[in-house]
């Protein structure tokens, strides 16, 4: 199928064949013709980032804009920054050879005065951030009230980021009549209840399969102890020689920590998360892209709606709290028909969410052991020996120094020569992987009961084990636990650790720098209807019965423990 076929006019083919594009690719194909027609219904389109999205609906609404109307006609809601920027750019491209069509991007962390004077100029299609489009609303700039179609682009991501407010009030401002169209890589309540709200009778098209990878994304694990997360993280870096990614942490400090001791160990890397500014985070961008940073180490926040096509690995060096988040994360390999590789960094702790990510995805891990020094060593030896098979010599500049290069090295034979030039790039591979360790966790033998799982642990390191008097009888699940967190201490990236739900109550662990924080914020908060106590899980051992209802010593509690207490309320009852 050609995009003539699909109804696109020979202005924009000749554009868009410019830009390297023959023919649709398959989210086009189902999207584009219907989209193009005047009475278009509404349409939610699932489909993995990377697979044409924004030609599916940018080509349409350039084909139906009415250059003779001064008022926008087209709204394009996405998630950051660059993705706003990226839209607008390739809408422009589309319209090379259609003048007449006029394009802006208004979003934040930007001069908003010269945002608005291109706005006054007059605008027909609007790619936007939701708060700085609706601050502009309320300043009266932007007007919508007339728009013909609304796209909410990455509306998964919107939600996540906290958007549904900014969106429900700027959908508002908009004709009861006009078409609305969503795109979104997954497809979670949150998602569906706005779909309900705000689209009428919507068609739904699917790009594969909802809510999981794409086909050509390769999913491997590496199980490890946490603590020697960080030296698989460099085992896995130096495995894969050509390796051009991001590495996703899940707080802004372990970003900067992790960036900052690969630099350190002489990797390209960098950081992306909250904490830079806008200016600091474009230069870490334009490194990225041009290679010269092949590590970019971020939070899922920043690094939304970067859009890269070659990256070659994703790597999770903590799984994120929600795992539908896994989906985005190794979507941003494995685009435009190439083939990408997601990985995993575990513990064994970890090991069901990655049962619970192989359902969502419809695909198995390919548990692999961390590589052995020695296999990193003969990886990268044959890496070199392609490197120099394949390199080009310009002859003309090498043969003035050839004479002399000759007389210097004709002492060496063949084969010594050959190792004397290996060994110059090699010897430091083979000096640093000299006696390390195997880093791979071998299964513990005999059965893994409830009762072994929980209260007499010792908190990981640099992290504080609480108890809290919750558990599955009250319908508590680790996502509660995360947004407690979050909402009563209103610190956001408290790096979190383990996560037990038992019967009747529940432990878990987090940055023990935040231990009274979190006391505090937790004090006379109530989970529906029930009050919250929650204390340190401290060294002393008490006798408690498990979930299988032995008795056994735990680790954790004082005299007068949260846990003694709850049993005797439960007996008055």
């Amino acid at each position: 199928m050609t995009f003539e076929e699909i109804g696109i006019e020979n202005k924009y083919i000749r554009a868009i064949e410019e830009m390297g594009f023959k023919n649709p690719m398959p989210v086009q194909e189902k999207v584009i013709p219907k989209l193009i027609q005047e009475d278009c219904e509404d349409i939610i389109a699932l489909a993995q980032t990377g697979t044409g999205k924004t030609a599916a609906f940018g080509l349409p609404l350039i084909q139906k804009t009415n250059p003779s109307f001064k008022h926008v006609q087209h709204l394009i809601l996405c998630p950051t920054r660059e993705l706003c920027l990226q839209i607008s750019n390739d809408l422009n491209a589309y319209a090379k050879y259609d003048t007449g069509v006029k394009i802006a991007a208004v979003f934040g962390g930007a001069n908003m005065e010269r945002q608005i004077r291109i706005v006054k100029k007059g605008v027909h299609i609007i790619s936007a951030t939701p708060g700085r489009l609706l601050d502009l609303i309320k300043r009266k700039v932007v007007k919508i009230s007339k728009v013909k179609s609304v796209v909410l682009d990455e509306a998964d991501e919107m939600l996540n980021m906290g958007f549904r407010n900014e969106l429900e009030a700027i959908l508002k401002e908009t004709p009861e009549d006009k078409n609305t169209l969503l795109f979104s890589a997954t497809m979670p309540n949150e998602v569906r209840k706005m779909a309900n709200r705000f689209m009428k009778n919507p068609v739904e098209i699917t790009i594969g399969k909802k809510n999981v990878g794409a086909d050509n994304v390769n999913h491997i694990s590496y199980i490890v102890h946490a603590r020697d997360r960080y030296l698989a993280l460099k085992r896995i870096a130096d495995y894969y020689p050509e390796i051009y990614g991001i590495i996703f942490c899940r707080t802004r400090r372990e970003t900067q920590e992790v960036a900052d001791r690969l630099i350190q160990d002489g990797y390209n890397a960098d950081s992306l998360h909250g904490d830079l500014s806008q200016p600091q985070r474009d230069k870490v961008m334009a490194k990225f892209r041009m290679k010269h940073v092949k590590l970019l180490v971020a939070t899922d926040v920043a690094a939304r709606g970067l859009d890269i096509d070659n990256l070659t690995h994703i790597i999770n060096y903590n799984l994120p709290d929600d795992l539908e988040i896994y989906t985005h994360r190794s979507g941003r390999t494995g685009r435009a028909g190439r083939s990408g590789t997601s990985i995993v960094i575990a513990n064994l702790k970890e090991k069901y969410k990655l049962q619970i990510i192989e359902k969502q995805i419809n695909k198995k891990f390919d548990n692999k052991p961390v590589p052995l020094g020695k296999d990193i060593c003969e990886k990268q030896l044959f890496h070199l020996v392609d490197k120099m098979e394949k390199v080009e010599v310009d002859n003309e500049k090498i043969n003035a120094f050839f004479p002399a290069i000759m007389h210097k090295l004709d002492w060496l034979d063949r084969e010594e020569l050959i190792k004397k030039f290996v060994s110059v790039e090699f010897n430091r591979f083979l000096d640093y992987y000299k006696n390390t360790p195997d880093l791979n966790v071998p299964e513990s033998p005999g059965k893994r009961g409830k009762q072994k799982r929980t209260a007499n642990k010792h908190a990981s390191e640099g992290f504080a084990r609480f108890f809290i008097n919750l558990g599955k009888t009250d319908n508590f699940r680790p996502v509660d636990v995360i947004g407690m967190i979050n909402d009563y201490t209103n610190i956001r990236d408290i790096n979190i650790g383990e996560i037990d739900i038992l019967r009747n109550f529940s432990f878990f662990e987090a940055d023990k720098l935040f231990t009274e924080e979190i006391l505090q914020g937790f004090k006379g908060k109530v989970f529906k209807k029930r009050k919250i106590n929650l204390e340190v899980a401290e060294g002393k051992k008490k006798e408690v019965k498990s979930d299988s209802g032995r008795t056994k010593k735990m680790k954790g509690f004082k005299k007068g423990s949260a846990k003694r207490k709850e049993k005797r309320k439960r007996r008055r009852k």
